[in-house]
C-alpha cells in the first residue's frame, strides 16, 4: 500500500491526481511569493523607493546565477520520478546521495561567484548610482546563504518525484512565518534596511534545509538519506546533467533575456524601476498557480515514462494545459482589476503605482500563455527530452527578445516601457508552437517504440 505522502501517478484518476500534486505546491509556492512580497513591502514601506528598488532590481540577476543549479535539481526530480515509477531501487537511492551532494556543491560554487560578481554585474545591468550599493549589499549577504537554497531545491525536488508536496508546504510555512518576524525586527526595529532583509531570507532559508534534510534522513523507503552513503555517482550524475543542464541553461537564457529587459527599465530611473518590481513580484502570484499543474506535469510524466503508459501522458498533457489555461486567465483577471490596490501594498507612492500597472496592463492579458509555454515544456522533459524545450526558448524567448530590444525599442517613437514589456507575449507565443511540434514529434516517436515492444513480446 502506498504510503500516505507518496501518489502513484501511473494508475488512477488523472485530473484528481494531478489536482492532488499540484494544490499543495501551488500553496508552497504562493506561500513563498507571500514572504517573498513582505521583503519588498516591508522594505518598500520602511526603508523608501531607492531600497526596494535595490531589492526589487536583483531578482533578475539572482535567477540569472542560480537557475543553472536549479534545472539540476530538475533533473533530479525527473530522473527520481523515473525509477520510483519503474521500481527500480538501487538506482533512486543513489539519486537520492547524489543529489543532496551535488546541491551543497552547487551553493559553495555559487556562494563565491555572487559574492565577487554580484556587483559589476549590476554595474553592467545599469543600476542606477542611488540602488547600486544597496543592490550590491543585498545580493552578498543573499549568496553567503545560498547553500541553504540549493539543499532545499534539490531536496524537495527529490520529495516532489514521489508525490509529496505536502510536507513541503509546511516546511515552506514555518520558514516564511520566521522570515516575515525576522524582517519586522531586522527593518523595523533595528533600522538595517535591505541587509536586514537580506538576512532575514538567508536564516529563513536555512531552516528550510535542515528541515528538509531531516524529512529524508526519515524516510523509510528507497528516498532515505544516510550521510555515510553521500557520494557521487558518476551514472546517476551523467543522467541528471543530461536532463538537467538543458533545462538549467533555458532558465539562464530566459534570465538573461530578463538580465538585459531589467537593464532597458533601468533607464528609465528608480521610480520605473520599483513600480516594475513591485509588478513583477504580483505576477509571480499567477505564475506558481500555473506552475503547479506545470511542475505536476513534468512528475506525472516521468512517471508514467518508467511504466511505459504514454496513453496516460498524452491525457495528462491535455488536462495540464486546460487547468493552467483557466487558472492563468482567472487570477490574471482578479489581480489586473484589484492592480492599484495590490501594488499599494508595496508603495505609497501613486507615480510607482501607475508605472506598475502600466506592465501589469501588457503581462495579465495574455499571462495564461506563459504558463501554458512552460507546461508543455516541462511534459517534454518529464518523457526524456530536454535540449528542444532549450532550443525553442532559445530561438523564441532569447534571441527575439534581445533582437527586439536592440532593434525595435531602439527607434524613438517606441523607445518606452510599454514597448519593452511587449516582447513578453509575443515570445511566449513563439516558444509555445515550437513547444507544440517538438512534443507531437517525441510522442509518436514513444508510441511507436510502444508497438516494436508489444510485437517483440
Amino acid at each position: 500500500m502506498a504510503r500516505s505522502n507518496q501518489i502513484n501517478m501511473t494508475e488512477g484518476p488523472i485530473f484528481l491526481k494531478l489536482l492532488q500534486f499540484s494544490i499543495p505546491l501551488i500553496f508552497s509556492s504562493l506561500l513563498q511569493l507571500l514572504f517573498n512580497a513582505a521583503d519588498i513591502v516591508v522594505v518598500g514601506r520602511f526603508a523608501g523607493d531607492n531600497s526596494l528598488a535595490a531589492v526589487g532590481s536583483t531578482g533578475s540577476l539572482i535567477n540569472l546565477l542560480i537557475n543553472l543549479f536549479t534545472g539540476l535539481s530538475i533533473g533530479t526530480n525527473v530522473l527520481a520520478a523515473n525509477y520510483f515509477g519503474a521500481g527500480k531501487s538501487r538506482e533512486l537511492k543513489a539519486t537520492v546521495h547524489t543529489s543532496i551532494l551535488l546541491s551543497i556543491l552547487s551553493g559553495i560554487l555559487l556562494t563565491g561567484v555572487g559574492i565577487v560578481g554580484s556587483k559589476y554585474i549590476l554595474i553592467l545591468m545599469q543600476a542606477p548610482h542611488e540602488v547600486l550599493k544597496l543592490a550590491t549589499l543585498y545580493l552578498r549577504i543573499y549568496f553567503a546563504g545560498i547553500t541553504s537554497t540549493m539543499v532545499y531545491n534539490f531536496g524537495s525536488a527529490l520529495l516532489r518525484a514521489k508525490g509529496d508536496t505536502q510536507r513541503p508546504l509546511y516546511i515552506l510555512f514555518l520558514a516564511g512565518i520566521l522570515n516575515v518576524i525576522l524582517n519586522l525586527i531586522f527593518v523595523i526595529c533595528f533600522k538595517m534596511g535591505v541587509a536586514g532583509v537580506a538576512w532575514a531570507t538567508v536564516i529563513s532559508q536555512t531552516l528550510s534545509a535542515i528541515l528538509v534534510i531531516i524529512l529524508l534522513v526519515k524516510e523509510k523507503d528507497d528516498f532515505h538519506l544516510d550521510f555515510k552513503k553521500l557520494k557521487i555517482s558518476m551514472p546517476i550524475f551523467t543522467n541528471i546533467v543530461k536532463i538537467g543542464l538543458p533545462a538549467g541553461f533555458q532558465g539562464i537564457m530566459f534570465s538573461f533575456s530578463n538580465v538585459i529587459i531589467q537593464s532597458s527599465i533601468n533607464s528609465f530611473g528608480a521610480i520605473m524601476i520599483a513600480g516594475n518590481s513591485a509588478a513583477v513580484n504580483l505576477e509571480g502570484f499567477v505564475y506558481t498557480s500555473m506552475n503547479g499543474f506545470s511542475q505536476g506535469s513534468l512528475t506525472f510524466c516521468s512517471q508514467n515514462l518508467g511504466a511505459r503508459k504514454i496513453d496516460r501522458i498524452k491525457k495528462l498533457v491535455w488536462i495540464s494545459q486546460f487547468s493552467i489555461i483557466v487558472i492563468g486567465a482567472l487570477l490574471s483577471g482578479i489581480f489586473l482589476l484589484f492592480g492599484p490596490q495590490l501594488l499599494g501594498f508595496y508603495t505609497k507612492n501613486p507615480l510607482v503605482i501607475e508605472k506598475g500597472m502600466s506592465r501589469l496592463w501588457v503581462i495579465f492579458t495574455t499571462y495564461y500563455l506563459c504558463g501554458m509555454m512552460d507546461g508543455l515544456a516541462n511534459s517534454i522533459r518529464g518523457i526524456g527530452h530536454s535540449l528542444m524545450p532549450v532550443i525553442s526558448s532559445l530561438l523564441g524567448a532569447c534571441i527575439f527578445r534581445i533582437i527586439w530590444l536592440s532593434t525595435i525599442f531602439q527607434i524613438p517613437k517606441f523607445h518606452q516601457p510599454f514597448t519593452i514589456f511587449l516582447s513578453y507575449p509575443i515570445s511566449w507565443i513563439l516558444t509555445f508552437i515550437a513547444n507544440v511540434i517538438f512534443y507531437n514529434i517525441y510522442v509518436n516517436q514513444l508510441e511507436n517504440e510502444n508497438k516494436l515492444l508489444k510485437k517483440s513480446n
